[in-house]
């Protein structure tokens, strides 16, 4: 099963151009799906060959994809493709994250059985990856442009991120549909966001005023996190919670507002994806105050 090899295949080292070669694995395996595709969808080659068989490598066919999206008459898809290698080039911390996002979206999303799929389709995986380069834009003055990429993305994939802010790796943002995150915020590595999820602040305050997510953290759909608090490692913020205080780490808080309503060790809530609360007693527990 893909599954179970699939963060062997996702952090395969880079070379000194960021661009892995034909033995990588990831590349050879996503070069097998496209084939596959190709011979039962054969009306959508030039998506396959375009997206896949016609590029170098792995990290190249992304930048290829994602720019594919993004191009309109102000800004080509050559720009974009290029923009995106300069961005490797300068940090190649870019390549191992969308290695380690894609494998994320094999890991947690039970729909999902080929890498294939979150490559051509998925606008999580395209959101995250636009906001790599528009953040990259912005730490190094190109202020403009990332807050165009910003807009871009908002209109293409329904996602409204600020380039300021920033993004660990193995990233799952599951339909990524109204998800909005705040110039301060902090999303540290394995965190999981699902639709309809507001990192925001809580008025015209300046300075640091966002959520910081911690490792291994899950955003259960339509959850709203207000302000500059910090949500633990592992925590878990079950869907359509309003978040006001610090969650502490491997904390389960639901409610409008939440509140605690389970601590234990687990660090494995990002990848089960439970938003139900399906390990807790509802006869003693109420959404409401």
């Amino acid at each position: 099963m893909i599954r179970s090899n699939f963060s062997r295949l996702a952090l395969v080292s880079s070379d000194d151009s960021g661009l892995q070669n034909f033995t990588d694995t990831l590349w050879l395996r996503l070069r097998q799906e496209a084939e596959l595709a190709l011979a039962k969808a054969p009306m959508l080659a030039s998506l396959f060959v375009d997206s896949i068989l016609n590029q170098t490598g792995f990290e190249a066919a992304v930048f290829h994809r994602v720019s594919s999206r993004l191009k309109n008459d102000v800004v080509s898809c050559q720009l974009l493709i290029e923009t995106f290698r300069r961005a490797l080039a300068a940090d190649p911390e870019i390549g191992q994250a969308l290695r380690a996002d894609i494998a994320a979206v094999i890991e947690r999303d039970p729909a999902c059985e080929r890498f294939i799929e979150p490559f051509l389709y998925f606008k999580g995986f395209h959101a995250i990856q636009t906001h790599r380069l528009a953040h990259y834009l912005w730490s190094n003055g190109e202020r403009d442009f990332a807050l165009y990429l910003q807009s871009r993305s908002s209109d293409i994939f329904q996602t409204d991120i600020h380039p300021a802010s920033r993004f660990g790796r193995g990233i799952f943002l599951d339909h990524a549909t109204g998800l909005v995150v705040g110039e301060t915020t902090v999303v540290e590595d394995d965190v999981s966001l699902l639709q309809g999820v507001t990192l925001g602040g809580t008025g015209k305050e300046t300075a640091d005023r966002h959520p910081k997510i911690r490792k291994g953290a899950m955003i259960g759909a339509g959850a709203k996190i207000l302000g500059n608090i910090e949500i633990g490692q592992y925590a878990r913020i079950a869907a359509g919670s309003v978040v006001l205080r610090p969650v502490e780490a491997h904390a389960t808080v639901a409610g409008i507002p939440a509140k605690v309503i389970k601590t234990a060790e687990s660090s494995d809530h990002a990848q089960r994806m439970d938003q139900i609360l399906t390990d807790l007693s509802y006869d003693t527990f109420s959404y409401s105050i």
